[in-house]
C-alpha cells in the first residue's frame, strides 16, 4: 500500500524559519503547506514533473 504523505525534516536559519512563518501567517497557511505552494508552483513554472508509477500486477 502506497503512503499517501512522507516526512521531510530540513533544517533553516532562524531567521529563515521566521520569513517562513511570517509569509505563511500572511497567506493564512500552515509552514508546511506554505512550502509545499511554493514548490509546486516553483515546478509548474520549470515545467518539472513527477513520472507517476504504475501499478504492479499480480
Amino acid at each position: 500500500m502506497e503512503r499517501k504523505t512522507e516526512t521531510l525534516n530540513l533544517r533553516v536559519s532562524p531567521e529563515l524559519k521566521e520569513l517562513i512563518r511570517l509569509a505563511a501567517d500572511r497567506e493564512h497557511r500552515t509552514l508546511a503547506n506554505f512550502i509545499e505552494v511554493l514548490v509546486r508552483k516553483h515546478c509548474d513554472e520549470q515545467d518539472i514533473q513527477v513520472q507517476l508509477k504504475q501499478p504492479q500486477s499480480r
